[in-house]
């Protein structure tokens, strides 16, 4: 088979355009193409007056090798890579030592899934509850003020991905496909097949939660074991080397490791730290969550073409780069959806972005965040946790100008460009739960955020008209953009200092959202099942 690039046709082409357009591109007989398959479609709106849709085909012909031949050189045509997984390894019969995953996430679903699928009977211990109890916790905090420390949006099973846009795309290189394993897996456990094809697929909140039910299903009828409100206290390390860890007052023996912790374990991290095990601080972000209505955000990018059903909510990406010398960027930008709460821990506001799979409700929201480097947060090696101590004081310093009960602070645009406090809200109604109070960020965030900010929403609307408008609504604070620390580890995916500790994903410092926190997961289980088969 071959792959063809950049078959570009409008935006409401008949069924018949795309094998046509194969066959001109190619300029061969009907009879020469014996069947094709979309590999991926992406909309081209670099002219809002003609969008078009840009395909990415596979082709089975007659002579696949006279045609090669022909565009031999040509970028847009070429043979179709080899994307079937292979496992690395399989478990022995004799299996003695059976490997230990902490965290049921993305990366900690993948990890477990293919340890189990090679035959190495997993056991995963997750701090919080399984997703639909996981759910009505959630829905606590949203609907009640009612916090569970244990199970929220960050912790549970799922992950903190769960309760997000189910944003399945990355910029990570994936030279072995390793993301088609993980968009095949979604497919076998309920997922639309649309995502394995789609440009920027997603998945939203409600479809996620079935779908993890069914991996855990598959990861237990293969012989893994999964226990929840089981968090990890203690990890033993005799000599350099991880012996096992402690959950619950029970010992559980191991010599591999993985910790799949999200972003947000926080007391993990600490007692990691005390265990020896190298960690360093690493720059993230921060800043607040910004939301215009959907309309603005769909005319702006689609013009007359708005609202078709091919297109769906748009999105946008932004960036800026102030005098002050910071970045300011979007973040997590969800279509159609909502900003909700996500704090993990009593008396803190934190927020982030969700959106269901039909992206259908009234508002665009995103984070609009600027980068912070360890110096900024007085980290050093001995105190490579300081980022965590930085989060904690500007989420209690939401929480206390929201009110003292969860609800979020927010200001209109057009007061926090004036530099004038927000007294009421405007046309842009706000959709963090439980509520937000109005009020003056200028002091929810160090004052080099709120500088770089005030002058980057006022450029990036000159890339989207409206981004200034003044009854948008920024809602503080979102400071857990990625992980404050990094579990350094080597290229045999093992801790520096600490042989059969895995770190990976989120937690660790090296992934940023679904899918490449689900590849890394893949990478940590094939890195274990060759150790211990001794094959590393």
């Amino acid at each position: 088979m071959l792959r063809l690039h950049e078959i570009r046709l409008p935006l409401d082409h008949t069924e018949a355009a795309l094998p046509a357009a194969i066959l001109e591109r190619l300029g061969i007989p009907a009879s020469d193409l014996l069947s094709f398959k979309v590999y991926k479609r992406s909309p081209d709106a670099r002219k809002k007056s003609a969008i078009l849709l840009s395909y990415a085909v596979d082709v089975e012909l007659r002579d696949d090798a006279a045609v090669l031949a022909r565009f031999a050189g040509k970028s847009h045509i070429g043979p179709t890579p080899d994307m079937a997984y292979r496992f690395v390894a399989r478990a022995p019969e004799n299996l003695t030592e059976r490997p230990v995953i902490i965290g049921f996430g993305p990366c900690g679903i993948l990890a477990a899934l293919v340890l189990a699928q090679m035959g190495f009977r997993p056991i995963v211990l997750e701090r919080g509850k399984a997703v639909r109890e996981r759910t009505q916790d959630t829905w606590g905090l949203w609907r009640k003020q009612k916090l569970n420390p244990e199970s929220n949006v960050q912790f549970g099973e799922g992950g903190a991905g769960t309760f997000s846009d189910g944003k399945l795309y990355s910029q990570i290189k994936d030279p072995r496909f390793l993301t088609r394993k993980v968009l095949d897996e979604f497919v076998k456990a309920g997922a639309p097949e649309e995502i394995q094809w789609i440009n920027r697929p997603h998945i939203g909140t409600f479809r996620l939660v079935g779908m993890v039910e069914k991996m855990r299903a598959e990861i237990i009828a293969l012989g893994g074991e999964i226990r929840f409100e089981s968090k990890v206290e203690d990890i033993a390390v005799d000599n350099g080397q991880v012996t096992g860890v402690t959950v619950n007052g029970e010992f559980i023996p191991s010599r591999h490791v993985v910790l799949a912790v999200g972003h947000s374990a926080r007391d993990t991290f600490q007692m990691v730290h005390q265990r020896g095990i190298y960690v360093e601080a690493k720059p993230f972000a921060i800043g607040f969550r910004i939301e215009h209505p959907q309309s603005l955000i769909d005319a702006c990018r689609y013009g007359s073409f708005a609202g078709h059903e091919l297109l769906g909510a748009a999105d946008y990406k932004l960036v800026h780069h102030a005098k002050n010398g910071r970045a300011v960027y979007s973040f997590c930008m969800c279509p159609g959806g909502t900003v909700v709460a996500a704090t993990s821990e009593e008396g803190r506001v934190v927020t982030n972005g969700m959106s269901q799979y039909s992206r259908n409700e009234r508002n665009a929201n995103a984070g609009l965040v600027v980068n912070v480097n360890p110096e900024d947060f007085g980290a050093t090696p001995e105190n490579p946790l300081a980022g965590m101590d930085f989060q904690r004081h500007w989420e209690s310093r939401a929480f206390e100008l929201g009110g003292r009960n969860y609800f979020a602070p927010a200001q209109r645009v057009g007061d926090f460009l004036a530099r004038r406090p927000s007294t009421q809200l405007g046309s842009v109604e706000p959709s963090y739960k439980p509520g937000v109070t109005p009020t003056d960020l200028s002091t929810a965030l160090p004052d080099y955020v709120i500088e770089a900010m005030r002058e980057a929403i006022p450029a990036m609307a000159r890339q989207i008209r409206g981004y200034d408008l003044p009854d948008a609504v920024l809602t503080g604070v979102e400071t857990r953009t990625s992980s404050p620390i990094r579990i350094k580890r080597g290229p045999d995916y093992q801790s520096i200092n600490t042989r059969g500790l895995y770190p990976g994903g989120e937690g660790a410092g090296y992934a940023g959202g679904i899918m490449s926190a689900a590849v890394d997961g893949i990478e940590l289980a094939e890195a274990v099942a060759l150790d211990i088969v001794g094959k590393a």
